[in-house]
């Protein structure tokens, strides 16, 4: 009678705690994070090992207040010894962390956009001079700029399309990454969007005032060199005139 008693005990605590897992559950789903914590705290205190895995996750993501990496492994180990097999993941992922730790902090602050700008995309800004003054110059400097203008406008189409940067983090980075370091890699790569679009423009905008000052000194040149030519062929003209 007692063995009976003690099973039944047994099978209304676990329906308890299935009921208020899932309580928790739905809690976390609406964001009550702070809802969720207190149910997974006392279930997993209590020995449940989804509550552990559980809350475990919220130490580790930071949906607990801070994120605390030893007190989630902690929590994963505890479940992870009870068959949770989602602790047991959580775990191999935290090793990963470990021997890729040079990759997760190269997003975080050492990408610097490079690959963005090299190759195809590597727009060396010609060397326009102060003006002109004969034509194979003037075609020259022209096809220069156009052929930059076409660069630049293929490197403003690329990088547009780049944006926003944290694009480029690789999934499975992207995966071992906590929330922590999601935010700093976040700030620091839209910084860096910021930083590479203003350069871009500064750039564009010196070459095409070299490009203007330019033209305008050369236009100036070749129309008052043209009109010394007409002068001087009419005085010819009329020198020849008198000659006759």
């Amino acid at each position: 009678m007692k063995t009976k008693l003690f099973l039944a005990s047994l099978l209304l605590c676990g329906a308890a705690f299935a009921g208020e897992l899932e309580d928790a559950n739905a809690l976390f789903q609406k964001k009550d994070y702070a809802g969720a914590l207190k149910i997974y705290t006392k279930l997993a205190n209590a020995g449940n090992p989804e509550a552990q895995q559980a809350l475990g996750q919220m130490y580790w993501y930071g949906e607990a207040g801070q994120v605390d990496e030893a007190r989630a492994e902690a929590l994963f180990r505890k479940a992870a010894a009870k068959g949770n097999k989602v602790a047991v993941a959580s775990l191999d992922l935290m090793d990963q962390r470990v021997k890729r730790r040079k990759e997760i902090d190269y997003w975080i602050g050492g990408y610097d956009g490079e690959d963005l700008k090299s190759g195809e995309f590597r727009c060396v800004a010609p060397r326009i001079p102060a003006m002109s003054k004969v034509n194979a110059d003037i075609d020259r400097i022209g096809a220069a700029v156009t052929t930059w203008q076409e660069c630049y406008n293929k490197f403003v189409t690329n990088l547009n399309a780049a944006m926003p940067l944290t694009k480029r983090i690789p999934a499975d980075i992207q995966k071992l990454m906590n929330k922590e370091e999601m935010e700093k890699s976040t700030a620091y790569l839209t910084q860096l969007q910021e930083n590479l679009s203003e350069e871009a423009k500064v750039s564009s905008k010196l070459v095409l005032a070299d490009f203007a000052a330019w033209r305008s000194a050369t236009e100036a040149y070749v129309a008052e060199h043209n009109k010394m030519v007409k002068s001087a062929k009419k005085d010819s003209y009329w020198a020849d005139k008198k000659i006759q």
